[in-house]
């Protein structure tokens, strides 16, 4: 009974393996010869069948078959992955801007599943969770092993319920856990502050969503008066990639700015900047950091490459490969790397990322800089207070208290030593400028 079940089992099989054959392309260009094809084919069906008739739990055939491409599309790379049912649902919702979870993006690093970034103000950033932070478990169990899409799958839930990651940082003794609250995200994309004291346009963008390029050119427009602007792109995990474009273009006038490179020559792609999309001459200073990937380091690389910003903070996370979503069925899909990027240089970001023209570390300004300058500003607080108090000639309407929270204060600026040392590079290069 067994030898006819195992007959049945490679008799069936041997059917898929003949649909296969049609189905694959035998005469691709490839290493392979149409007889290895083939003999690979075998082993892969006589791997099923043994799975199927002797594996400890019972699984449907569907279930290998699943199994299977799962299997191959992880050990393709750490951004490739089959999508089941939940899955390719869970990232319909995510394209749609508004989801519950915890704010962060992961990804695959040396096989351990890393945060590249918490996104700006949400629960993970909260909490206190930092790029390059590694995620050993996920409601006490372990991620070793686990997919991309498996782990965000288990982080995502509904609004206001409770989850515990464990995480091991760098630098830190041993593993700890974060306790967060589910949330729904909803992200501002693009913001725009003024800087106390210094005519600088402060432009900050958590990631790259279809407002980028608008909200961007909006903001530089109405600034345009300004000495310079800090784009702020750290912690920004990437997004669109012609946002990215289209963000770079407003600096820039011509070159190419990114490039698209795969093994299917027709797909490779040029993004030449157009001149009449430029909008801006003013000196620029870019802060990154290693939760600045993807689309960010697009962003930055070529401005570096193109000589038009000066890159300022730590080296970026280095994911430089393009994914494209391929639906298998009204249900489930491929996300399968296609392509890498290359920069204007001809440099790839992939695994080595950006380096900045200035590597500064996070932390405050040193006191011997700041001592007078937080002097100075604590008196100018001080005596607004003071005149805050005589109603009959200053009130604090809700006006003047609005634009208060569009400006930088001083006191902000040196408890962020990049941020200040993006600010000294915009007068360094004003003064460059000026003695031309």
């Amino acid at each position: 009974m067994k030898k006819e079940k195992l007959f049945f089992g490679l008799g069936f099989v041997s059917t898929i393996a003949i649909s296969l054959m049609f189905a694959i392309n035998l005469n691709a260009k490839t290493q392979d010869s149409e007889s290895s094809k083939l003999q690979a084919l075998t082993k892969f069906t006589k791997v099923i069948s043994t799975v199927e008739n002797s594996y400890a739990d019972e699984l449907t055939f569907t279930q290998i078959i699943d199994k299977a491409i799962a299997g191959l599309m992880s050990n393709l790379d750490a951004h490739s992955s089959f999508m089941d049912e939940k899955a390719f649902n869970d990232t319909k919702v995510q394209t749609e801007g508004e989801f519950g979870g915890l704010g962060i993006t992961v990804g695959m690093k040396d096989g351990a599943l890393t945060v590249v970034a918490p996104i700006e103000g949400t629960p993970a950033d909260k909490a206190g969770v930092k790029s390059n932070d590694v995620i050993l478990r996920i409601d006490g169990n372990s991620t070793l092993g686990i997919t991309l899409d498996e782990a965000v799958s288990k982080m995502r839930g509904k609004p206001k319920t409770p989850i515990v990651i464990t995480i091991f940082r760098k630098g830190e003794m041993k593993p700890f856990d974060v306790n967060i609250t589910r949330d729904i995200i909803k992200v501002e994309s693009v913001y725009a502050k003024s800087i106390e004291d210094e005519n600088i346009l402060y432009l900050r963008v958590t990631n790259f969503d279809q407002k980028v390029v608008s909200e961007a050119s909006k903001f530089i427009k109405e600034h345009k008066d300004t000495d310079g602007i800090i784009l702020d792109l750290r912690n920004n995990p990437g997004g669109l990639l012609e946002q990215a474009v289209g963000l770079t273009n407003l600096f820039v006038s011509d070159g190419v700015i990114v490039s698209q490179k795969g093994r299917d020559k027709s797909e490779n792609t040029e993004y030449k900047a157009k001149a009449n999309n430029k909008i801006t001459n003013l000196p620029l200073a870019v802060l990154v950091n290693g939760g600045s990937a993807s689309a960010s380091e697009i962003v930055s690389g070529a401005l570096q490459d193109l000589k038009r910003g000066i890159i300022i903070g730590e080296n970026t996370f280095g994911k430089g490969s393009v994914q494209v979503i391929m639906p298998l069925n009204s249900k489930e899909g491929l996300r399968m790397t296609i392509a890498r990027y290359y920069l204007p240089s001809g440099r790839t970001i992939q695994n080595s990322g950006v380096k900045p023209d200035l590597i500064v570390y996070p932390g405050k300004v040193p006191d011997e800089d700041n001592s007078f300058n937080l002097k100075e500003s604590d008196l100018k607080q001080h005596l607004e207070t003071e005149l805050s108090k005589i109603d009959s000639k200053v009130k604090v309407s809700k006006k003047s208290q609005k634009d208060k929270d569009k400006i930088i204060p001083r006191s902000t600026i040196y408890n962020d030593i990049q941020l200040k040392t993006a600010i000294d590079s915009i007068k360094i290069l004003n003064i460059t400028k000026d003695g031309k």
